[in-house]
């Protein structure tokens, strides 16, 4: 008995078609891995070449200077300490702004790094000296200045504005300490409406607060606490409602530490008719 021919086993038509779909979808799956290794390189290759050629600051012309008057933009190139070619991305921004601040005459500094076309935007807002000022630190008095915020400005720093003459600084501040910056913008902003010009406001080492005024004298403020308004509030009613019969004369000082009692020290007279020793006044 001669065997049987084998007969080829037919598949149902559901199973070949499934194989030629999972062939397509692994050849669409390389297509789609070359695809992305290539533009992959291809990105890398154009993000090297802006790195070193496209975004790098090539010139001063490249580095804008907004919002100041007497900042230029060479003073800001050398405060900052850039030297081209450099790298835009290579430039931290905080830094520079620290660095700017430290350097410069200016109240507040913003940085900006561009990339289209390359360059780098610092925004200024330009510092004004309103009061000479001096400091101890650990080389001795320090001579400077203080701008309308109580900041610090060093001699250094004033001369860089050059672009301005330097303003008539009629008051002095002597005894300048950051921790005293807030009591100093407060006196600031009111020494037009003292009734008496400013000429001098002193942080004694005891920690009281003490000013000179052109027709009272001295004014002892006591410390700068809470209280500080309303002894301001004192001083500018009695610079202005002071009795007839005591302008003139000259004071020893004026002790305002406690508000609701102020008393008046005048000055010893040149030639004393009274044995009664000099004292202190009260005022109302």
């Amino acid at each position: 008995m001669s065997p049987r021919a084998a007969t080829p086993q037919l598949q149902p038509p559901g199973v070949e078609r499934r194989r030629q779909l999972r062939e397509q979808r692994r050849k669409e799956r390389l297509r789609n891995l070359w695809r992305l290794l290539f533009f992959s390189a291809c990105a890398t290759c154009l993000g090297y070449g802006l790195l070193r050629q496209g975004w790098s600051l090539r010139s001063p012309a490249q580095v804008e200077v907004l919002g100041s008057e007497q900042v230029s933009r060479d003073q800001v190139i050398r405060a900052a300490g850039l030297r081209f070619p450099v790298l835009l991305l290579s430039l931290q921004p905080r830094r520079l702004q620290t660095d700017l601040a430290a350097a410069l005459p200016v109240e507040q500094v913003r940085v900006e790094r561009l990339m289209l076309p390359p360059r780098l935007r610092i925004g200024l807002v330009d510092r004004q000296a309103v009061a000479r000022a001096e400091r101890r630190s650990a080389a001795g008095f320090e001579q400077g200045y203080v701008d309308r915020l109580g900041n610090w400005m060093s001699l250094g720093q004033q001369q860089v504005a050059r672009s301005r003459p330097a303003p008539a600084l009629e008051v002095r501040v002597v005894g300048w300490q950051e921790r005293h910056r807030q009591t100093l913008v407060q006196i600031l902003e009111r020494r037009s409406s003292l009734g008496s010009q400013l000429r001098e406001i002193r942080f004694e080492p005891s920690g009281n607060l003490l000013l000179v005024t052109q027709s009272l004298g001295q004014v002892r403020l006591g410390p700068p606490d809470a209280q500080l308004a309303r002894r301001l509030d004192v001083l500018q009613h009695l610079s202005r409602q002071l009795p007839a019969q005591l302008k003139g004369r000259p004071f020893r000082s004026i002790d305002l530490s406690d508000p609701d009692q102020p008393e008046l020290g005048q000055a010893p007279a040149a030639t004393v008719t009274s044995g009664k020793p000099p004292g202190g006044t009260g005022v109302d």
